[in-house]
């Protein structure tokens, strides 16, 4: 039983090569389309032909055969993508634009891949530093006996009063430091922005404080635990850029910050093998560069 079917970048080609397996002519045959041909937009979504072609004497049909390399080529030569017609350039600029979205895409995943990589290979490089328990600022808090009625207490009760604000203030005191707990449902609007609110009041506290005495007095104020979390942040922020000037071998210079702020950050890499810290400027604008040693 002769029965070829084929496929063919249109039908006149699968019946050809159909043909040319049967080695019969058109006379011979007949031929069954069982698929036409599509060009689809500019040769995307193009679909091939598919006939069935049978020798006249013989018309009952047999299981399909696989198609040889050389039919293959043949039918491949044959697409739309691979012909020579040239696409308008409007259409091809989109092309290239899509190409290199896809470019630029694998390289993102194969950068994010590396990434990942030394993560999980970390080396000593990547050692995290942080600071030594004396150095932080609520260290000495816990030795403070709570006081009650002490002046700095009025002065903020009074300073609250003048923002409309609603807080409460309890002191603690020592020879050296006097430290404030603030609470209340208004403790947002006393820390302002990065702490610059809690900042300027705890300045003025320190006015106060320190006004009628000959021993400099210490003076924290602190609401919602902001101080503690302040310095974690800067701890992570020093080793973030610590890893960042050792791959770039360039210095980084920070924003300007409080002087127990620029302490956190010294402190934090003091020990550090390879980076060093410094200050330049003066306050308020005063900054943290950190640098290769």
């Amino acid at each position: 039983m002769r029965t070829s079917e084929k496929w063919g970048v249109d039908v006149d080609t699968a019946v050809d090569l159909a043909l040319k397996e049967l080695k019969l002519t058109r006379d011979e045959v007949e031929i069954e389309v069982l698929e036409e041909s599509s060009n689809g937009f500019l040769g995307i979504g193009s679909k091939l032909a598919r006939v069935k072609v049978t020798a006249k004497e013989e018309k009952q049909t047999t299981a399909k055969e696989k198609a040889t390399f050389d039919e293959i080529d043949a039918i491949l030569a044959g697409l739309p993508e691979n012909s020579s017609n040239k696409l308008p350039d409007e259409v091809r600029a989109e092309y290239d634009k899509f190409e290199a979205e896809e470019r630029e895409d694998a390289r993102a995943r194969e950068k994010a891949k590396a990434r990942a990589n030394k993560k999980n290979n970390k080396s000593s490089r990547s050692k995290k530093y942080d600071l030594n328990l004396e150095d932080t600022m609520l260290f000495e808090v816990k030795k403070l006996d709570p006081v009650e009625g002490h002046p700095i207490e009025k002065f903020l009760t009074d300073i609250a009063e003048q923002m409309g604000i609603d807080l409460s203030f309890s002191v603690k005191a020592g020879d050296e430091l006097v430290f404030v707990e603030i609470t209340g449902k208004d403790t947002g609007t006393i820390i302002g922005k990065r702490g610059a609110t809690l900042d300027a009041v705890q300045c003025l506290a320190s006015y106060v404080v320190n006004k009628d005495t000959n021993k400099y007095v210490r003076v924290i104020l602190d609401a919602e635990n902001y101080r503690s979390k302040r310095e974690k942040t800067l701890v992570n922020l020093a080793n973030r850029l610590a890893g960042k000037v050792e791959r770039t071998r360039k210095s980084v210079t920070l924003e300007p910050m409080n002087p127990y702020e620029r302490k956190v950050i010294h402190c934090t890499l003091q020990n550090h093998p390879r980076i060093k810290t410094r200050s330049e400027g003066k306050d308020p604008y005063r900054r943290v560069i950190i640098e290769m040693k």
